[in-house]
């Protein structure tokens, strides 16, 4: 039986799912004695667990990479989950992804994304200025013509799209995940390095977080990959009405 592992990446106390496959993980748990949640932390071994004001969720990942072995291993968010498209309850705690179906669609994939969020008006490079201090993107892009010429080509395609796979969510095949994870850290330490966030709040800091929800799709279409998109499911009421006003005045008047 295929050993999966889905980190649910969290900073407080939260309800989780009771399926085997899921391990809390409390995010930015270095340095902050007697607040333990009863949750893996972020900060055994190798590490980047005092970087999560700026990496969010990343740092259950890079814990995950450097910590973890399964045959599959994925991301998923206290607030956010993989749906299970064959389960329709009231309950939405029993909606969510079970081991049983992401080993079936393991038989067909080796990687599992959420569904496309699209944005119609708006690309994926001029959402992102709209949204967030552009230096960060700009020196993505810089730095992939600069030094990763070979993904060049998919991150202009990415960036030109009016869609993308969002939330830093996915789950993947051990040799992709170990791949992805060593190509996506080694640009973002780049980044960090040339990027000043002196200046930036508390929210325009997680720059990193930010871009890495395009890099998926940049690794994706660069290395060709194929895979499953699973609808995701929010554990807290939206209001998609002032959302989308939000958007829309992004759109207008900028970030």
């Amino acid at each position: 039986m295929k050993n999966i592992k889905i980190m649910v990446a969290t900073h407080k106390a939260y309800r989780m799912p009771k399926d085997e496959i899921y391990l809390p993980v409390h995010v930015g748990r270095e340095g902050k004695t007697g607040i333990g949640l009863g949750f893996c932390g972020d900060n055994s071994g190798d590490n980047i667990s005092l970087k999560n004001p700026y990496f969010c969720e990343l740092t259950a990942l890079y814990w995950g990479w450097k910590n973890l072995n399964a045959d599959y291993i994925g991301l998923a968010h206290y607030r956010r989950h993989f749906k299970n498209s064959k389960h329709k309850s009231s309950n939405r705690w029993l909606n969510i992804l079970s081991g049983e179906q992401a080993r079936t669609i393991f038989k067909d994939y080796d990687i599992i994304v959420p569904n496309k969020r699209r944005y119609f008006i708006e690309t994926n490079y001029s959402h992102y200025v709209h949204a967030h201090e552009r230096a960060g993107i700009d020196l993505l892009v810089d730095i992939i013509k600069r030094e990763y010429p070979t993904y060049e080509r998919a991150c202009e395609s990415v960036l030109k799209r009016t869609h993308a796979h969002m939330f830093n969510m996915f789950i993947m095949k051990k040799d992709s995940f170990d791949a992805y994870c060593s190509w996506l850290f080694e640009i973002l330490f780049k980044i960090e390095k040339r990027v000043d966030t002196s200046s930036y709040n508390e929210y325009e800091r997680r720059v990193f977080g930010f871009l890495s929800e395009l890099m998926l799709d940049i690794w994706l279409v660069a290395n060709k990959k194929s895979y499953y998109e699973c609808p995701v499911m929010f554990m807290e009421r939206q209001n998609w009405l002032i959302k989308g006003g939000a958007f829309l005045r992004r759109k207008v008047f900028g970030k």
